[in-house]
């Protein structure tokens, strides 16, 4: 009878701190465990007794890569519970502000976290030593992101111009004529990109996700959209709370959740695509279809693929947008308090982010309960490592870490790291 112990320590810039542990017998995984041990943050808890305006700033903090997904989410949730919902030219604003986002996310992940796991970089500078042309693409959509998001939130990172209602001030549509023309030189790129990454040379795996995302009946789902699962069932938001339960582990400070009891479903990427796919742009559509993708991507090294059609979707709607946009009357509609419970939730890049928040009277927070996508895909992640480890326990130690360290990032857990932040020490006896 032989004994493994896998561990494999130091997850850095992966929402935290994490160690990867994994213990195998007779060449079966008994056990695996995906320990966060990051210190606890407590903005749910700081947020209570402030002003009900303030979660959009507060939350944003949470995220320096996607901290336009926490202010969408957070504003949706107060707008909910103060019975106001924003529509017409401001929800196309922030819509298109999210659209940047994206950009910004799903490049800095396709070019400096995943693609050199494909092309046996280190890091995603390393690769200028050869591949300098895709990096500098991928600079360049970076950019363009940064740019739109810049435009509407006045600033790239950290958005300052978000408020309850809408904005503080938009823009007249002469201010976003240089941005749209970054966008089309942007759409080109990603076109490009989604091109050079369908020819990457993927493991050969596939696993039976069962996804969980939004669903927009006439957008593919990114600022808000009904919670759907992938065996076609839906729920209303404010169900969330008994349909997504979170739960604490013991060898995790991160919390785990279930979708209706059943833990390992997936939010981000796959989800969305799986269940948006028709809701894609035309262009995108036709991006997906040449890169070899049919209407569900289960094989999660192709996840890089999917956020390349992603890109391309968002450059083509972000340009759709501006080119029909026109000034609303006022900036921002009144969101005045009133006692209750709101619920909000929007497509982050890496997944479905939920907020809920418990008003009183006078606008305090008594509750604040936000879900990431992270913790919703923690066991999902395990179930992963554990497929793919198992069949794999014989092979060199070189090659299955970074095995592991690829199916981690496949995921884009938060702050995915390209470098090997993995250190693997396999105890045999």
């Amino acid at each position: 009878m032989t004994h493994k112990t896998i561990r494999l320590g130091g997850l850095a810039r992966v929402e935290g701190e994490g160690t990867l542990l994994v213990r195998a017998r007779d060449g079966r995984v008994t056990d695996l465990e995906l320990r966060v041990y990051e210190p606890p943050r407590f903005f749910e808890a700081l947020l209570r007794g402030r002003s009900y305006s303030e979660p959009p700033d507060i939350t944003a903090r949470i995220c320096g890569i996607c901290p336009v997904a926490y202010q969408m989410s957070a504003c949706q949730a107060i707008e909910a519970a103060c019975g106001v919902e924003v529509t017409g030219p401001l929800r196309d604003l922030r819509l298109l502000l999210y659209y940047g986002e994206w950009i910004e996310s799903h490049t800095l992940h396709i070019f400096l976290m995943h693609a050199p796991d494909f092309l046996g970089f280190d890091s995603g500078f390393a690769m200028a030593t050869s591949h300098r042309e895709h990096l500098e693409r991928g600079l360049a959509l970076k950019k363009a992101g940064n740019d739109l998001v810049a435009a509407l939130g006045g600033r790239a990172i950290h958005p300052v111009n978000v408020r309850l209602g809408g904005f503080y001030r938009v823009p007249h549509p002469r201010e976003l004529i240089p941005v749209a023309e970054g966008l089309r030189r942007a759409r080109e790129h990603a076109l490009a990109t989604a091109a050079w990454v369908a020819a990457f040379d993927f493991p050969d795996v596939e696993y039976d996700y069962r996804f969980f995302a939004l669903r927009h009946p006439q957008e593919y789902a990114i600022l808000s959209g009904r919670p759907t699962i992938s065996d076609g069932t839906s729920f209303d938001l404010w169900e969330w709370p008994t349909r997504v339960v979170e739960e604490q582990v013991s060898y995790s400070t991160a919390r785990k959740a279930r979708l209706d009891g059943a833990p390992g479903y997936l939010v981000g990427a796959l989800a969305r695509y799986a269940i948006n796919f028709d809701r894609l742009s035309p262009l995108a559509k036709a991006t997906a279809r040449d890169a070899g993708l049919d209407g569900v991507c289960r094989n999660p090294f192709q996840s890089i693929v999917v956020r390349a059609v992603e890109v391309v979707h968002a450059c083509d709607e972000a340009l759709r947008i501006i080119e029909g946009y026109t000034e609303p009357d006022a900036p921002a509609v009144p969101v005045e308090p009133v006692p209750g419970v709101g619920h909000g939730a929007s497509e982050a890049p890496r997944g479905v982010l939920y907020h809920r928040y418990r008003l009183d009277a006078d606008g305090l927070i008594g509750e604040a309960d936000i879900v990431p996508p992270t913790s919703q895909n923690q066991t999902r992640i395990e179930l992963d490592l554990r497929e793919l480890i198992g069949p794999r326990l014989d092979l060199p130690l070189p090659e299955l870490t970074g095995l592991c360290e690829r199916a981690i990032r496949n995921h884009d857990p938060c702050i995915s790291c390209s470098a090997h932040f993995l250190d693997l020490r396999l105890d045999a006896r």
